[in-house]
Order: C-alpha cells, then structure tokens, then sequence
C-alpha cells in the first residue's frame, strides 16, 4: 500500500472512531434521564471488561506479577476518574463542548510528563501550552458574578477529566518502562471494575430495558470506537493522525444541534480551533523531544487502547 493512501485510509478510521465516540457521547446523554453517573461508569467498565476477556484468553496474559502495583493503581485511578469526569460533563453541557474539554488531554500530556518524567521542555511547548489554554479560557467563558468571574462546575468538571486522561496516559508511559502491554491491559480492566463497583452500594439502579438498550449502545459504539482508531493508528503515525482527533468536537456539535437544539456558537468554534492548534503544536514538541522514544509508546497505547479506553474513547 502507497503511504498516500495508507494516510487516506489512517485518517478516515480516525474519523469513523470519532463519530462512533460522539455517538457514544448521544447514548450517554439520554442514559442520563435515567440513570446516575456511577451505574453508567461501571457498565461501561463491565463491558470493557467482558470485551476483554476473549481477547486476554488469545493472547495470554502471561505472568501478572508486577513490581509497580502502586503504579498500576494510580493509572486505574485516574482513568476511571476520567469517565467519571467526562460522562458526567456530556450529561450536563451541551456535547461538542463536553467533547472539546476532553481533549485538552494532549497539551496537558507534555506538561505532565516535563513535571513527573523529567522529559525535555522546548520553547515551542511553552507557545503551545499557551495557545491551548487561551482556548479553554473561551470555551469556560468565565462570566462576572458580582465582583469575581464565575465558571460552570460542570465545564471545570470537564476540564478536570481531560487532567485526568492525561495522566493516565503518562502513567502508561512510565509503566511501559518495565511492565508488558498486556499487563498493563489486564490491571486496568480488574483495578478499574473494582473501583467503578463500590459506588454501587450507595447508587445502585436496577436499569430498565429501555436503559439496558442504551448501556448496549453505549458500549457497542465505544468498543467500535477503539477499534477504527486503533485501525487508523496502525496505518499512519499518530503525529500525523492528531488532527483528525478533533473530529469528535464536529460530531459532538452536529449531534447537540440536530437533537438537542444546541447553538454552535462563536466562541466554541473559536476556542475548538484553539485547542486544535494548541494540542498539535504540543504534541509536535513532545514528538521532537523524545524523538523515537514516542514511536515505541504509540505501539503500546494501541495495544491497551481497546480495553483501557483512550483519550479520544473513554
């Protein structure tokens, strides 16, 4: 296959997974009428989990002792802190913003790694980080109350769970140091179901057929999801997939206006495409920083991105 068309092909899997997120995004929204955010979380993570197994029992997961439980722990954490975050901002904001506020992941990736890994910081970091973060300025749109500028909860929700999908992903980095992949997969799908679990004996919900169906849909798009982005991911570099990652904020926005009446407005697409060049240029000077260092963990992000849920999937 020409590198042409191998980009061609790269870029429109991308984009199917992306719709099939913002898909994801609908099902989670009307869930929402019916049940809390704890019993979606844990549905979500059954499935993965249940999706997983088959996969776990092809592959092996050979010997699951760890020397960096703790590590394994802190990624759980913070990737199930994520959904959490994320599917509760697309029950309460409108989608493509819930969407855009997830994807701040990749410009807070550099800064993370800089603090924790010790990697290199270039100057083109700093512009990128700056670019990035003026359009998550316009999209909080922090309006005066009184004396003081007040921001929605639930967008900083948002934004709380694109820090959250970050350091996940830098903890996968770190654990890829010395763990195998599928180590990696299998802590997070047994750590993750776990901790989703205990929510339940405070918010449990028996769901209805009409939610069941929902949950079904939900996890169905997600897991197709995974599988067109890892698919694209395996056809080109991710360096030059990135952009067409921001496709969920085109979906999102498309999906809110046609059901739910949602305004595309000025300042989303102004901060949308802030945070689109903010990202690409932060995920530019990382690459260029860690040279093929970023190669290698592009490979063991895709072998854990169907059952961990990316930052582009959740």
């Amino acid at each position: 296959m020409s590198s042409q068309r191998a980009l061609l092909l790269g870029a429109l899997f991308v984009i199917l997974g992306e719709l099939c997120f913002a898909t994801m995004g609908v099902g989670v929204r009307f869930v929402a009428a019916d049940l809390p955010n704890e019993m979606i979380v844990f549905a979500r993570n059954l499935a993965a989990l249940a999706l997983l197994a088959p996969w776990l029992l092809r592959h092996g997961i050979g010997n699951i002792a760890t020397k960096v439980p703790s590590l394994h722990l802190v990624r759980a954490v913070a990737g199930v802190s994520a959904m959490y975050c994320f599917y509760y901002a697309i029950a309460h904001m409108p989608l493509a913003e819930a969407m855009l506020l997830k994807l701040t992941a990749p410009l807070l990736i550099p800064l993370i790694a800089m603090l924790w890994l010790h990697e290199q910081v270039t100057a083109l970091l700093w512009v990128a980080l700056g670019i990035g973060f003026a359009g998550v300025i316009v999209i909080l749109d922090p309006s005066p109350a009184g004396n003081s500028p007040m921001v929605s909860p639930v967008a900083l929700i948002g934004l709380l769970g694109g820090v959250m999908a970050a350091f996940a992903k830098v903890t996968i980095r770190r654990l890829s140091a010395s763990e195998p992949p599928t180590r990696i997969v299998f802590y997070f799908a047994l750590i993750a179901g776990l901790i989703s679990s205990v929510p339940l004996l405070w918010a449990w919900q028996t769901p209805s057929l009409h939610s069941l169906l929902w949950l079904l849909g939900i996890a169905l798009s997600a897991t197709l999801g995974q599988l067109a982005l890892t698919h694209g991911l395996s056809l080109a570099p991710a360096s030059r997939m990135g952009a067409f990652g921001y496709f969920a904020v085109l979906f999102g926005a498309a999906y809110g206006w046609l059901i739910w009446d949602e305004s595309i407005t000025f300042w989303l697409i102004a901060g949308s495409v802030l945070i689109a060049i903010g990202g690409l240029l932060a995920g530019r000077s990382s690459q260029t920083a860690r040279g093929e260092i970023a190669s290698a963990q592009t490979m063991t992000d895709r072998s854990t991105v169907r059952s961990t849920g990316s930052i582009m999937g959740g």
